[in-house]
């Protein structure tokens, strides 16, 4: 089984990236008939519960904004192992951030996560309290659905 999770603060600007475009993909891409083999979840400020809902998966691929200094609405694509830049001085503003949830699941040695995670980042401008997503993160949607799509058809396809 294959997980498709969206991560973020939907009332927090750019931090609702994630969730708005793994619903945005939802609309466009998802074909339920083809991919029996997929299970798609929206996480509002998961922090450690991250780990529960990657439970029983066999791969995953998670869908969050990243501040990594590049311009508001840019891609990443990193695997798991690409995540440790993130975590020296990484600030996440739902709790822990998907790299030191992700470290600390892989210290303890959890059977429970997947071998193999992939994480789509959409870089985010402004998150304030209160905000809606910057026109350019808004702008990135559809190119992060079709990321997704790419990288779900990856694995999918094994």
């Amino acid at each position: 089984m294959i997980y498709l999770i969206g991560i973020g603060q939907s009332l927090r600007g750019d931090d609702g990236a994630g969730l708005a475009a793994v619903r945005f993909w939802d609309e466009i891409y998802r074909n339920p008939a083809r991919q029996a083999n997929l299970r798609v979840e929206l996480a509002e400020c998961p922090g450690v519960g991250l780990l529960d809902l990657l439970e029983g998966a066999d791969a995953a691929v998670l869908v969050d904004a990243v501040q990594s200094g590049a311009k508001p609405g840019t891609l990443h694509k990193f695997s798991e192992s690409d995540l440790a830049a993130f975590l020296d001085g990484a600030d996440s503003a739902h709790g822990w951030g998907v790299a030191e949830t992700l470290a600390l699941g892989r210290q303890l040695d959890l059977e429970r996560l997947p071998p193999e995670i992939v994480i789509i980042g959409i870089e985010a401008g402004q998150v304030g309290i209160g905000g809606e997503l910057s026109p350019e993160v808004t702008a990135a949607l559809p190119h992060a659905a079709r990321l997704i799509s790419e990288t779900l058809a990856e694995f999918l396809s094994q």
